[in-house]
């Protein structure tokens, strides 16, 4: 059996696992960035399961990452909500980084709302703001892609024309101006990490085109998408981007999500509500 069939195998495994802890009928997918994790403790009629039960299941290892499954109901939808994201800088293959959406999938998810705390580039962004991700460029310098393809769970050149579902941009925009929340659009720039970038590499995202910054969510986008999921993204600004403010630091981070984690939290509530 080749690698990547086994991935779709193990996926199909983690699944069932998951089905039989009494968790059915799902429909959108959330991946909570660093210090956002709270929002799970928002869902009703909670099924919990660490990630240390789930067949093939990897570990997080970061700070601000609680390391569980969490499903039930939230803004009247059945959700899956991953309370700690794998990363490329953490030692996983792409694979494994990207193997909680592979299992989405087989649970039936057919939406998914990516989250992470970034960097502002743009310089009409401050900390605190929350920028809805209109598209991303990939500078992790490999794709989760890479491989045979199993033509049952995408297409081997999948469109990412596309990658943010146009529609969900609207819903997003909806919530923001119901809730009376000044929110941002713009590009995530993902890079590998862990290092923050430094000034001239900030300076060249910028120039590519980047509004912000962060070392998650390009690759499980790829993957949502290659398996047909449709996706939201919004970022947490935590910080400014070397060479636009002071020291960066994983600490500062987790406090100015924690800071905003309200505003969060009722958006992705609210628009949980309009899917």
């Amino acid at each position: 059996m080749t690698e990547q069939k086994d991935v779709f195998t193990r996926a199909k495994e983690a699944a069932q696992y998951i089905r039989e802890q009494g968790v059915d009928d799902l429909e959108v997918g959330l991946i909570l960035g660093s210090g956002l994790g709270e929002l799970a403790d928002e869902i009703e009629d909670r099924v919990v399961i660490q990630y240390t039960d789930i067949p093939s299941f990897p570990v997080s290892t970061v700070e601000g990452h609680a390391g569980q499954l969490v499903c039930g109901t939230l803004g009247g939808k059945k959700v899956v909500a991953l309370q700690g994201r794998f990363h490329y800088y953490e030692g996983y293959s792409m694979e494994v980084v990207t193997f909680p959406v592979r299992v989405m999938s087989e649970l039936g998810v057919e939406s998914l709302i990516v989250t992470n705390a970034a960097g502002g580039v743009n310089r009409d962004f401050t900390p605190g703001d929350l920028m809805m991700i209109k598209d991303h460029i990939n500078f992790f310098g490999t794709h989760p892609l890479i491989g045979r393809n199993n033509e049952e769970q995408g297409p081997r050149f999948p469109d990412l024309s596309f990658a943010y579902d146009l529609d969900y941009q609207e819903l997003i925009k909806e919530a923001a101006t119901e809730l009376d929340l000044s929110l941002k659009e713009g590009v995530y720039f993902g890079m590998t990490g862990p290092t923050y970038e430094t000034p001239a590499e900030i300076r060249m995202v910028s120039t590519l085109g980047g509004d912000s910054v962060g070392m998650s969510t390009v690759p499980e986008v790829i993957v949502a998408r290659h398996a047909g999921i449709r996706v939201a993204g919004i970022s947490c600004i935590t910080n400014l981007a070397a060479g636009l403010g002071g020291e960066l630091n994983h600490e500062d981070v987790i406090e100015v999500s924690t800071k905003i984690r309200s505003s969060f939290k009722s958006l992705v509530v609210t628009l949980l509500e309009k899917m």
